[in-house]
């Protein structure tokens, strides 16, 4: 069984630049809700605080079968990656109109919970017309070519 939580909005909201693959801190039972794939990351977003890389408003329901004690379900996620890669994606944020934003959520191999994050820059609505002008196309034309067949 595989996880792969996705960010649906984010190809349409934003034109993607580069992405990373990120380790997320987790505490408690996060992990045990992530592989029963109660998790959303629809709402999340990605800041600095402090040279540091957080993630924010991701959502990671509460396990149910836990105790007493349980994870705050919105609480800021400290990101892992390399001093290098944070030197990188901090120097392209500060530029104008570019953010970090998360796409995918998902286990790897060795079963750690990891976010693949992109840096982002927001669509005008006239790139967002053109977007979906593209994919009715796409699909006006798939619909000929499954008639023919």
């Amino acid at each position: 069984m595989s996880i792969n939580i996705k960010n649906r909005k984010a190809s349409f909201e934003y034109q993607l630049i580069t992405s990373f693959t990120a380790g997320i801190s987790l505490v408690g039972t996060e992990i045990k809700s992530i592989r029963n794939s109660q998790a959303s990351i629809s709402d999340a977003y990605c800041l600095f605080i402090e040279k540091e890389l957080f993630v924010r408003n991701l959502h990671i329901a509460e396990y149910i079968n836990s105790g007493y004690e349980n994870h705050e379900p919105k609480r800021d996620r400290k990101l892992l990656l390399k001093k290098q890669e944070l030197k990188k994606i901090h120097g392209k944020v500060k530029e104008k109109g570019n953010s970090i934003i998360p796409l995918r959520l998902f286990i790897n191999e060795s079963g750690k919970a990891k976010l693949e994050i992109s840096l982002a820059k927001g669509k005008k609505i006239y790139d967002k017309r053109e977007s979906i002008k593209e994919n009715d196309q796409k699909r006006d034309i798939e619909r000929i070519k499954s008639k023919r067949l």
